[in-house]
């Protein structure tokens, strides 16, 4: 192929444009990123030649070199990983092979430190270079094919690159940084080696360098000793050395890491550029050998709810990388869990078909599930800060000083998660039944007497008036809607709490948990409204005398409203409202039915239940009204509006009012 000159897809264009507009807020992050990918290629090649050992070419030690020239203006990674074809080269150098790239650039805030991180997340560290680089060239041979079979890709970061074979007699690729002027002090050992240090120390591959060693400056005159010397320097010796630790982190003793260096860790397997808030590290030794190292990320990934996004944890088999997002090892509901697995037990060349039917898998799955959980308890237990409690000697601590302290280092952290990944963690209710309890007691709720998002079944629990026999909740499609709803009236004015639930995913999970710790759950929105011990004698023997009187009432409002309501009763859970809808007691909500119809799926069409207020004015004026057909569409719409719907007919609602008001 002779040279050839090719555009950028337009979204790349435009990434390109962000990044030499310094979108990293820390540049050093550029190296850190190739460095990355040079790993990822040699783990590709490794899994690869499980099936073909000739890929190795007889060159089975697999390494990152970085060298520079002060000359030349460059900076060069090079890696004997899979190596690119010509094509390969086209593909994944000039397009974001992901649909969603127009999310990601939607996703930009102009917050440098935020949008860095969206780079990484979107796999294309690799441009990151054009932060230090007026120009970038890649030269490039797929494992396997001859050595006339090389490219070269040259970009100036504009709008087009450059393509052509080469002859390369070495497999892998290297990545040439023509350095800004600016960025000349990325072309100076020290540099370098204390970027990689930094943040490609857990590499598990060695990162080599090129040694130097100091060298005396030249005698201005060779005859004359006490002349004078030209400037010394430091040279290259012609010998490498490995610049990094070259040992997979998990698989080094605990005591002998520091919280820098696991932190460090997640941000080159995340790309994220804060630490995580919690983590764990084990090995687990039994009929299943593996080790785990996981964590829990502070921020929510901005495409969390992308169904096509595959997630997962990355897959090892005995220090050998096997796959990226191994979603077998974790349930869906923990796809925000970051980290790593390694097996003692699977086969080298394990399939992700093969992962859904192991035996070994599903003990993996089991025991990665509970020890995150477990993180998540601990950060729950810890989110508030240790109380004092008073004693007859005095004020009496509670809890021992090292758990005040590790209380103080946790405080909010819990709150901080349920904020960003809560929602997710409600699916687990639906999905993960022998683990439902454990899930219940995480979850958090905003109620009828706070706003935050704070409340825990056990809280609402241990303050339950005296006599009350169920846990009350409402789901509503804002927190405002919940809050004003009618159904809610009657349990204000007895001071009875209510947890407010606006979540999409709360009406689906709470199918599947119908009591806590014994205690059961009950919507104020399906069923007739039934406060057990709450309600006096006196309320029960008046709305029964109400629904008496009102018989002939119910059955014109049934008649009129025959085609939307399945039936319409009198109640007592409205103080100011003169009605409400809700759905019998097993019936899917109309919020429900609402959202699957906006997903485009199926939905049956409910058929609520209108209650009436027999005390409100507007109810007590039906009987007899020449309007009364009018009035009573009017009543059940706006019961509809009151929980977020809307009429059928909303031209037909708004002729009704306007009438009535002439």
């Amino acid at each position: 192929m002779t040279k050839q000159t090719l555009s950028f897809q337009a979204e790349v264009a435009q990434l390109l444009h962000l990044v030499t507009h310094s979108l990293y807020s820390n540049k050093e992050i550029f190296l850190r990123e190739l460095i990355s990918n040079a790993s990822d290629a040699c783990d590709k090649l490794r899994f690869e030649a499980i099936n073909d050992g000739g890929l190795y070419e007889n060159d089975t030690e697999l390494k990152v070199k970085v060298t520079f020239d002060k000359d030349a203006k460059t900076l060069t990674i090079t890696d004997n990983g899979i190596g690119m074809s010509t094509q390969e080269a086209i593909d994944h150098l000039g397009t974001i092979a992901k649909s969603g790239t127009k999310d990601f650039v939607s996703k930009l805030s102009g917050d440098q430190k935020a949008d860095s991180q969206l780079i990484g997340q979107f796999g294309v560290g690799f441009y990151s270079g054009f932060i230090v680089a007026d120009k970038i060239t890649v030269e490039s041979r797929r494992a396997g094919m001859k050595f006339d079979e090389g490219v070269r890709w040259i970009s100036g970061g504009a709008g087009d690159f450059e393509v052509e074979n080469i002859t390369r007699p070495e497999r892998g690729t290297s990545v040439i940084l023509h350095l800004n002027d600016d960025a000349m002090d990325y072309a100076s050992a020290w540099k370098v080696k204390g970027i990689i240090n930094k943040y490609s120390d857990h590499i598990s591959l060695p990162i080599l360098m090129e040694k130097e060693e100091w060298k005396d400056g030249e005698l201005i005159n060779p005859s004359d000793e006490q002349g004078g010397r030209q400037p010394g320097g430091m040279v290259k010796t012609g010998e490498w050395e490995t610049v990094n630790k070259a040992n997979a982190i998990w698989a080094r003793a605990k005591k002998d890491i520091s919280a820098d260096e696991y932190n460090e860790f997640y941000k080159q397997i995340s790309h994220d550029f804060e630490a995580p808030l919690a983590y764990t590290h084990n090995r687990v030794e039994g009929s299943t050998e593996y080790t785990q190292l996981l964590y829990i990320p502070g921020k929510a990934p901005f495409d969390l709810y992308n169904r096509e996004k595959s997630v997962g944890v990355k897959l090892y088999v005995k220090r050998v990388f096997i796959m990226d997002d191994a979603e077998a090892l974790l349930p869906t509901y923990l796809r925000f869990v970051k980290g790593v697995v390694d097996s003692a037990d699977l086969p080298l060349n394990v399939s992700r078909e093969l992962l859904q039917e192991s035996r070994d898998v599903k003990a993996i799955r089991e025991g990665c599930t509970k020890r995150v959980l477990s993180m998540l308890e601990d950060l729950a237990k810890h989110d508030k800060l240790p109380e004092t409690t008073a004693s007859a000697e005095g004020v009496t601590d509670v809890v021992s000083a090292e758990d005040k302290a590790e209380a103080a280092a946790n405080a909010g952290k819990y709150t901080s998660f349920y904020n960003e990944f809560g929602a997710v963690l409600k699916e687990g209710l639906g999905e993960d039944y022998a683990n439902k309890e454990r899930l219940a007691k995480l979850l958090r709720f905003a109620s009828s007497t706070t706003d935050t998002v704070s409340v825990s079944f056990a809280d609402y629990k241990a303050r339950m008036k005296e006599g009350q026999e169920a846990i009350y909740y409402i789901t509503a499609d804002n927190a405002a809607a919940a809050k004003n709803s009618p159904q809610l009236e009657v349990f204000k004015k007895k001071g009875i709490e209510v947890l407010l639930m606006t979540d999409r995913v709360d009406e689906w999970a709470l199918n599947y948990l119908q009591d806590f710790d014994g205690t059961p759950l009950q919507s104020v929105a399906k069923g007739a409204v039934d406060l057990g011990k709450l309600q006096d004698e006196a309320e029960k023997k008046a709305a029964e005398e109400a629904a008496e009187a009102f018989k002939p009432l119910l059955a014109k409002l049934k008649e009129a409203l025959k085609d939307k309501a399945e039936d319409v009763r009198v109640t007592t859970r409205l103080v100011d409202s003169p009605a409400c809808l809700v759905v019998q007691d097993n019936g899917m909500s109309t919020q429900l039915a609402r959202m699957l119809k906006q997903a485009g799926q199926a939905a049956p069409d409910v058929k609520p239940v209108l209650e009436v207020n027999f005390e409100h004015p507007l109810v007590k004026k039906l009987d007899g009204s020449v309007h009364f057909n009018d009035l009573a569409h009017i009543l059940f719409d706006q019961a509809l509006l009151a929980e977020g719907g809307l009429p059928a007919d909303p031209a037909a609602y708004v002729k009704r009012v306007n009438a009535l008001l002439v």
